[in-house]
């Protein structure tokens, strides 16, 4: 790997780029654990001052590396806070050379939630083309009046009418694939099948609590849905997303009393409409900013589906782990029963997670750099706009890109962040044992953490 050129490329991404995470924080997910509630769910900009952000990935340092000394040193104190609770572990490496500049308990394997997504983000981006696309159809059925609805896996398909905003920018429409089915000339319709035969296995992942549906954090993942589940103005997402989309497209034909059951489409029959997604990287930006559970889970499916395995929980997550295991990542230790994070059952080990930054950065596969734009910013955008704001982490706001991780019991941060001699470090740290009510305090813990290294 050319760290050195990768690196420099690399350093033309700055926070402050208008056209990064225009539009993602509706509907945005903060991992909240099995019953527990989002720290905030509403959209909309924080109602602190805004903060100017200086360029998180500046020009490589010409000074002599940093030392895990002073790294150690830096991080002693933040990483024995007590809010983080009994088990903290940790890694920095330094990004150009490959450094340990940081080991505590780094091949330990941990509850990582929501950092799991960087495992989602570099496997898909790592198997797929910079413009591949996610295609749904509609085709015509085998009876009179019958038409099917075909997944292909897009979770952003949008039910919102034409000239209205849709939860993800940019994506496609089930307005559009109405308008082409009225110009096909078929008889009135009467049934909608939907067809999410893509998709294998069971439509929730061992570990998922089914309360989390009601609490709008996650839905059941099938093939074909609109709007990741949404369900209107409504929190609770919808319990038969298939269903939801078939209905979807029968009231935007003007037929809402059409039958509406699932089935699969007829080969060879006669393509009536089709849309498609973002380009993947788009659809990885949304999905990292956010931290939306859906859509990294039809995203691991796509890795599944590259690498010839099953499109379920099992599949994605066994591809996911070959497809690292490839790029000799530290994948050892690893455990993945889903690609969201979501799952109690998960296991990952911040040395896993340092890695897999280190190499989004320096690989020689330009596909993987999309991961750093799509890493929120500290105190500025994506799930860290509300972070770095005050107290003594604020003085990084605009300096840090990282991965959230929250569930109960359970916070993680893993990211970059330049440090002050101007060397790009990469981090990861999870504390899967944090005291009961300490959430928020845990957070702010690991903010210092970043904070301290980007002073080092």
């Amino acid at each position: 790997m050319r760290w050195k050129g990768a690196v420099a490329g690399a350093c033309a991404l700055v926070v402050g780029v208008a056209g990064v995470g225009a539009g993602l924080l509706v509907g945005r997910d903060r991992d909240p654990g099995p019953g527990t509630a989002a720290r905030s769910a509403a959209p909309g900009p924080t109602s602190q001052p805004l903060v100017v952000p200086p360029p998180v990935l500046a020009e490589a340092a010409t000074g002599p590396a940093q030392s895990a000394t002073a790294v150690t040193r830096a991080l002693t104190g933040p990483l024995s806070d007590p809010r983080l609770g009994g088990r903290v572990a940790a890694t920095v490496l330094d990004v150009e050379t490959g450094a340990v500049l940081l080991d505590r308990g780094a091949r330990t394997a941990v509850t990582p939630a929501s950092t799991v997504k960087l495992a989602t983000a570099v496997a898909l981006l790592s198997v797929t083309e910079p413009e591949q696309r996610l295609t749904t159809r509609v085709v015509a059925g085998t009876r009179l009046g019958e038409i099917v609805l075909v997944g292909g896996g897009d979770g952003t398909l949008s039910a919102a009418p034409a000239g209205t905003p849709t939860p993800y920018a940019g994506a496609p429409r089930i307005a559009t694939l109405a308008a082409a089915v009225r110009k096909a000339g078929l008889p009135a319709v009467t049934r909608v099948v939907v067809d999410s035969s893509l998709f294998q296995g069971p439509a929730m992942a061992p570990g998922w609590d089914p309360v989390d549906i009601a609490g709008g954090y996650i839905a059941p993942v099938t093939a074909t849905m609109v709007d990741a589940g949404r369900q209107g103005g409504l929190r609770a997402r919808s319990t038969e997303p298939d269903l939801a989309a078939g209905r979807a497209l029968a009231a935007a034909l003007g037929v809402p009393d059409a039958v509406v059951l699932r089935g699969r489409a007829t080969p060879g029959t006669r393509r009536l409409a089709e849309v498609v997604s973002q380009p993947v990287p788009r659809l990885v930006e949304q999905m990292l900013l956010a931290s939306d559970n859906v859509l990294a889970e039809v995203l691991a499916r796509q890795v599944a589906i590259a690498e010839g395995a099953p499109a379920s929980f099992a599949g994605a997550a066994a591809a996911t782990r070959g497809v690292l295991g490839r790029m000799e990542l530290p994948t050892g230790e690893a455990g993945l029963v889903d690609g969201s994070g979501m799952s109690l059952r998960n296991r990952l080990t911040t040395g896993l997670l340092a890695a897999l930054l280190r190499h989004a950065v320096g690989t020689d596969d330009p596909g993987l750099h999309a991961v750093v734009p799509a890493l929120p910013v500290s105190g500025y955008l994506g799930t860290l706009d509300d972070r770095f704001l005050t107290g003594p982490a604020a003085v990084a706001a605009g300096r840090v890109r990282a991965k959230t991780g929250t569930l109960t019991g359970i916070t993680s941060l893993a990211g970059l962040v330049r440090g002050a001699d101007g060397r790009l470090l990469a981090f990861a740290v999870v504390a899967d044992r944090v005291p009961a009510a300490g959430q928020l305090g845990a957070e702010d813990a690991l903010d210092l953490v970043a904070a301290r290294l980007a002073a080092c």
